[in-house]
């Protein structure tokens, strides 16, 4: 229950109210039982993926740990949003506080950043590793896969850091009503007084910034990568190259895929019913954290064989 307390005029909200899908509230219930089995799925196959890579010794090279890296990156993703959804959807607990939210917000675009930055650096691994195979380990050492991490982290806070201080600028005089099951960005600037050019123009521009900048480069390695694979002698090589680059590339379209149908809905569809959106924003966070592990663990032998390895133990 909000009460008038809950907002401060004098500089902003102590509380945000998450509506969750406005003109489908009464279907609550019912919602959520895909959200939570998609949120499981990711949990249950994002952990399984970092026990076998870290309890694996012969998985301890850059692919996998790159992996790695993006398993914990969807834990995050799907963690950040989708407990407070669903006790949104469960518990009618709608209210979000002013922080909060920010920090939600912030941890949510962040990682969303750094996944794509972590995808492109899965890119620059297959170019390493089938068009210059010699130079591989000595191109692609500890110190520097450590250092693209950090470089993917530092990118990430470096541009979604301004985001929170801009919005703690700002009057909110529409209310606290986020139209929304999380705090997202335009949901929140939405509420706010004055211009707020500046932060639609930035948003907007440093999401085409990430994803065309990202996706061209992802793009020029497989120029290079599909006339490498092509020209190796046996069918085996072949064969094992593009199981590696097919698990890549389906990543990479789970990923990018629904953002390019949410941006596209959001142009041609704008007087689609709110929820439309809003569905198509939950499938974004929800499907790449959900289906990542199931592309590599079918794609991948390793991580396949260690699998099935440990069901084997457990029926002896």
């Amino acid at each position: 229950m909000v009460t008038s307390a809950a907002i401060i005029t004098s500089t902003h909200l102590a509380v945000f109210v998450l509506m969750g899908i406005p003109g489908l509230e009464h279907l609550d219930n019912w919602i959520s039982i895909p959200f939570c089995s998609a949120y499981t799925l990711a949990l249950l196959g994002n952990c399984t993926l970092l026990f076998i890579i870290q309890a694996d010794a012969a998985l301890h090279e850059p692919m996998y740990l790159f992996l790695a890296m993006l398993a914990t990156i969807d834990l995050v993703l799907s963690s950040t949003t989708l407990p407070k959804m669903l006790a949104v959807f469960w518990f009618r607990d709608r209210e979000i506080s002013f922080y909060g939210c920010l920090v939600q917000m912030f941890f949510l675009h962040s990682f969303s950043v750094m996944e794509s930055a972590v995808l492109l650096a899965m890119a620059f691994d297959r170019y390493v590793a089938i068009c210059k195979p010699l130079h591989y380990t000595t191109v692609l050492t500890g110190p520097l896969i450590i250092k693209i991490g950090m470089a993917a982290v530092a990118r990430a806070v470096t541009l979604m850091t301004p985001l929170p201080f801009l919005l703690k600028c700002f009057h909110y005089c529409r209310g606290p009503m986020i139209a929304h099951c999380y705090c997202e960005h335009m949901a929140v600037v939405r509420l706010a007084c004055g211009d707020t050019r500046f932060n639609n123009i930035y948003g907007i521009a440093v999401a085409m910034f990430i994803v065309v900048l990202d996706l061209l480069f992802v793009i020029l390695s497989y120029i290079f990568i599909l006339p490498a694979v092509l020209q190796l002698a046996s069918q085996e090589a072949r064969y094992k190259a593009f199981g590696t680059c097919v698990s890549h590339i389906g990543a990479i379209l789970s990923t990018h895929t629904p953002v390019v149908i949410s941006s596209v809905m959001h142009r041609v569809a704008r007087r689609a019913a709110p929820h439309v959106h809003i569905l198509l924003a939950i499938f974004y966070l929800l499907f790449p954290p959900m289906i990542n592990p199931i592309i590599y663990g079918v794609k991948t032998k390793q991580i396949r064989d260690h699998v099935l390895s440990l069901f084997r133990r457990k029926n002896v």
